[in-house]
């Protein structure tokens, strides 16, 4: 639990970095508050349909340093003061009590709203994201879909042991609508003029949330920024088990030590892929190191001399490869080749008698126990292949219209004049990079091809970088500056400007390629250089 706390933690102080427009980015907006009298006493909302309002607060607050609340720490210091406007709605009949947060600059306001999405199984933000947002200059909105906090998952069943289909609505999307439609609303009340431009900004669920945005509500936002999206839910889900039920089957638990070893190894084979070594694995779908070479490589362990064996290299092969049925049919993809696969095949120390049982990533095991089994008490380490298989199928079956979040056709979204836009990094150690990259071309072969999809939908692909990781954690890139470009003076980004961590924990600058085009070393010059490289198509690659 303290591991997953501490990564799920480690993304979040700078969670808000991704949406932190550059100072370009922040003044294209036109300042309302000098000009537009500024309410934040008496703020009437009209009830978005089907719900109903249950209260609404407005408190003018004077900002200073925001911490987060919840499991996800983290502050934002200098926030100006903002007006407070809490929305609580419900819909009849549900029982459910779902809030709207909007903060709004009382001064300084660039006419902008920026909605921010959850992180796990909490649907909003806990505060940090909305403080930046303030002292960038946006109008902030967020909601908790009347859930709780990221790994709260007390409202997935109700009392009779069935799964709680009003709150798993709210979560998977009609409150994400609801807060558009409110947000909106609030910022018309307290400022006596509308939004600009309305974006929204998310990343993992928040990029899912994204996702399910430009599909079912097409008109919400101008502008999408949706990274590391967890689209495909109902399958993603079951599918990163698939580290934990190998380990199970195979009783082989390869140390934390050895895990890392063959990640290292991994990364110096595949390394030069784009033409020079530079510590980034540029396609890691294109490595084809074979765990088996390292089999007898003794590896040093806190003090300990392990040797990694033939047991060891069969369960990390697994693991690269994806899960499987027992006929061996693909279900999906598995960890990247150089992602840190300590995130899904986790270990516990060994217990008195020396045993060592596996440690899974509790968002998709709360999902298996909850969501598909309704036993709080169900015993992941019992999975079977076959079984596996089984979950995998009843997961797609009973949620992928209500979470899948897959409908590649974006049509309306496209119409609408809206701007997708999304980074994902292929060190993702959580939610496999290739689920986005499929998403993408079943989007490409739904409306067109590569280059039509591109006018309104880019996907940008950044080596060595784990799961949020360039929200600050491993890495930066202003998606959110890309975007306001994009979408308020008609600039498509051509490549995505941002830092990498390298293998040897380096910070190194790279221009992020359009998908499909890929990076490729110039042939000289500073590897750590963006200039030394240049974005080609694969087939050159």
């Amino acid at each position: 639990m303290r591991r997953l706390l501490t990564v799920l933690a480690a993304g979040v102080p700078l969670a808000a970095a991704v949406y932190l427009p550059t100072g370009a980015s922040a003044a294209t907006g036109s300042s309302a508050s000098a000009s537009a009298p500024f309410n934040c006493s008496t703020v009437s909302v009209k009830a978005p349909a089907g719900t109903e309002v249950e209260s609404v607060t407005s408190v003018r607050r004077e900002g200073g340093t925001i911490d987060n609340t919840g499991i996800l720490v983290g502050s934002v210091s200098g926030v100006p003061a903002f007006c407070d406007v809490t929305v609580t709605l419900t819909h009849p009949g549900d029982g459910d009590h779902a809030k709207v947060q909007t903060w709004l600059p009382v001064n300084g306001w660039n006419g902008r709203l920026q909605a921010i999405g959850g992180s796990a199984y909490g649907a909003g933000d806990g505060g940090v994201g909305l403080g930046t947002a303030v002292k960038n200059g946006y109008a902030a909105t967020t909601t908790d879909a009347g859930v709780g906090d990221v790994l709260d998952t007390s409202w997935a069943l109700n009392s009779n042991g069935q799964v709680n289909t009003a709150l798993l609505k709210n979560f998977a999307s009609r409150s994400q609508h609801e807060a558009a439609v409110v947000g909106k609303e609030v910022v018309d009340a307290v400022y006596s003029k509308r939004a600009a431009y309305s974006y929204f900004t998310g990343c993992s669920t928040g990029g899912r949330q994204g996702y399910m945005e430009a599909q079912s509500y097409p008109d919400d936002y101008d502008g999408i920024l949706a990274d590391a999206p967890a689209i495909s839910w109902d399958e993603f889900e079951v599918a990163t088990l698939w580290p934990q039920v190998v380990m199970n089957n195979e009783k082989t638990y390869p140390t934390t030590c050895e895990l890392d070893t063959f990640t290292n190894s991994a990364v110096k084979a595949c390394d030069s892929l784009d033409g020079v070594k530079d510590g980034l694995v540029n396609a890691p779908e294109r490595c084809n190191f074979d765990p088996r070479t390292l089999i007898g490589t003794k590896v040093a362990c806190n003090g300990k001399e392990m040797t990694i064996t033939a047991a060891d290299a069969a369960v990390v092969r697994k693991i690269w490869d994806g899960p499987r049925t027992t006929s061996g049919k693909k279900l999906w993809s598995g960890v990247p080749i150089g992602a840190d696969l300590k995130g899904l095949a986790n270990t516990n120390p060994p217990d008195a008698d020396g045993n060592v049982t596996g440690a899974p990533f509790q968002v998709p095991a709360l999902w298996v126990q909850l969501w598909l089994k309704k036993d709080p008490s169900f015993d992941i380490s019992k999975i079977t292949y076959s079984e596996f298989t089984q979950l995998f199928k009843q997961s797609e079956a009973e949620y992928d219209t209500v979470i899948g979040t897959d409908d590649p056709d974006l049509s309306a979204f496209r119409e609408s004049g809206g701007k997708l836009l999304t980074w994902h990094g292929q060190a993702d150690q959580f939610i496999p990079t290739q689920g986005t990259v499929e998403y993408r071309e079943q989007v490409e072969q739904k409306m067109g091809g590569a280059k039509r999809v591109d006018d309104f939908y880019r996907l940008f692909l950044a080596p060595g970088t784990a799961h949020c990781g360039l929200n600050g954690a491993g890495g930066s890139a202003d998606g959110l500056a890309a975007l306001t470009a994009w979408v308020e003076h008609g600039k498509a980004p051509e490549t995505l400007p941002a830092t990498l961590i390298n293998a040897s924990g380096e910070a190194v600058n790279r221009d992020l390629c359009s998908y499909p085009q890929v990076s490729s070393y110039n042939g000289h010059g500073d590897p750590a250089v963006a200039s030394s490289f240049h974005c080609v198509s694969p087939s050159r690659h």
